[in-house]
């Protein structure tokens, strides 16, 4: 044997011991950064959010939750009570319970729930009010007693995080409900699916010839993306505590209508279809005609990227694992997002792309970027990361979406979060801080799942 492969051998032992201490250092700083991050943004969450928003938005006199404030948080003079806010409210405040181990976040779920089962569940015909004033009593307006699928869905979504909090058999008894109310009076037996818009006594508006509805309302006889998505998101949250096997038939049913109908070739979501799931579609209009139905036509990348979580959590739940089918769409659907809406120098993902007749290419047509987004975003980039940790872009984009969040979204002095970036919008900073629609779920949730994730403590990557 040569002496020079004597040497080589000698030295290996040694080599060998280098690779694996600065594989176990690169390891460890890695962790260490996880663990750092995590903290941060567990801070975050209690400081910009949780304590931000409660008590401050509890309704003392009448139950529930105050929906309306200023960019200062103090309230305004209308506050109406919409089953959307309302719901959102109680599966946050019930999180927020469960996940910081607080137990006044617990009482003020409580009073959510009170104000949910006394107010707005319609004890004649069944099923939430989609308005109510805020002393829950009939609002003096023109949706006053119509119902939707996508507020009865947030209304399950909610029960089912206090029952989770509170083991109140009675929330649960209510979710069951609201459940075969939806099945009864808004599922498509023939073409599958719901329906979103039903008036008091639940009619549905698929099975009313068009000549017989109002022109402004013949779109109710559509299904559409965003209630899809988040009844898929309420019957994944209650199956959770209720194995039935009807609902568990009903969460496959979405997950494959959403996967394999409503996300389009090209990675996103088509928005609204016929009753038989074709698609309502702009593209071969002209210009003009297509940016007067913008809204029902175009790419959503904020609702594209939380249906890629929405997607990986129901299949989870339903397999013990994300299977293949589904982690190839969801992970298209945070590409396509990516690599079209992505703001490459600041960060931030735009609102809503076209791709208008005769060019491939994505068109930025809405360049705000809300405080939903931006939320579904960080959780969607960090989950991929996760689940594809060989591709790093999917954790720079995670790292820069939180450099985004704090340098444009969070209110330092008021507290909260922003509605739009003040990269875009300079202006949200005068912007009221809470209405109907801007509630603190997303954000919630967004952070929530980081910090589970970065501690790999998160259910989906259980598998």
């Amino acid at each position: 044997m040569s002496p020079g492969k004597l040497v080589v051998n000698s030295a290996y032992p040694f080599i060998k011991l280098v690779f694996v201490c600065c594989a176990c250092w690169i390891l460890s700083c890695s962790s260490d950064d996880n663990k750092m991050l995590s903290e941060e943004i567990k801070k975050s969450l209690i400081t910009n959010i949780a304590q931000v928003w409660y008590p401050c938005t509890i309704d003392t006199i009448n139950g529930g939750f105050l929906s309306n404030f200023n960019h200062k948080w103090a309230p305004h003079t209308y506050q109406g009570k919409m089953i959307v806010t309302q719901a959102r409210h109680l599966w946050t405040t019930s999180q927020l319970s469960l996940f910081l181990s607080n137990d006044s976040y617990k009482t003020m779920a409580q009073s959510g729930y009170d104000f949910l089962k006394s107010k707005m569940w319609d004890s004649a015909y069944g099923g939430f009010y989609t308005y109510r004033n805020q002393a829950g009593e009939e609002p003096g307006h023109d949706f006053r007693n119509f119902k939707s699928a996508y507020g009865n869905a947030f209304a399950i979504y909610g029960l089912s995080s206090y029952y989770k909090l509170t083991g109140d058999t009675s929330a649960l008894n209510l979710a069951k409900r609201t459940f075969f109310w939806l099945e009864k009076h808004s599922y498509d037996p023939e073409y599958g699916g719901y329906y979103d818009q039903m008036n008091r006594e639940g009619m549905n508006f698929g099975n009313v010839p068009e000549d017989k509805l109002d022109r402004r309302i013949r779109m109710y006889r559509w299904k559409d993306y965003n209630s899809s998505i988040h009844l898929l998101e309420a019957f994944t949250e209650l199956y959770k505590i209720w194995p039935d096997d009807l609902l568990k038939k009903r969460v496959a049913e979405m997950l494959t209508l959403i996967r394999d109908i409503m996300i389009g070739g090209n990675g996103y979501l088509k928005l609204y279809f016929e009753q038989d799931w074709r698609p309502v579609s702009f593209r071969d209009s002209t210009k003009d005609m297509i940016m007067k139905n913008i809204n029902l036509d175009h790419i959503t990348f904020g609702h594209d990227v939380e249906t890629a979580y929405l997607m990986s959590e129901a299949c989870n739940t339903l397999e013990h694992k994300i299977d293949s089918l589904t982690l190839i769409k969801a992970k298209k659907l945070v590409d396509h997002a990516l690599e079209n809406g992505w703001d490459n120098l600041h960060g931030g993902l735009f609102y809503q792309g076209y791709y208008f007749k005769g060019t491939d290419t994505c068109t930025i047509i809405n360049k705000e970027k809300s405080w939903w987004v931006q939320a579904e975003a960080l959780n969607a980039f960090l989950l991929m990361a996760k689940l594809f940790p060989k591709e790093n872009h999917y954790n720079e984009a995670f790292e820069k979406q939180w450099e985004y969040i704090k340098s444009y979204l969070i209110d330092y002095e008021y507290g909260g979060w922003y509605e739009y970036g003040l990269d875009q919008n300079p202006e949200a900073g005068e912007r009221p801080k809470a209405h109907d629609w801007k509630v603190s779920y997303h954000d919630s949730r967004a952070l929530i799942n980081c910090i589970k994730l970065l501690k790999d403590e998160h259910e989906l990557l259980e598998r």
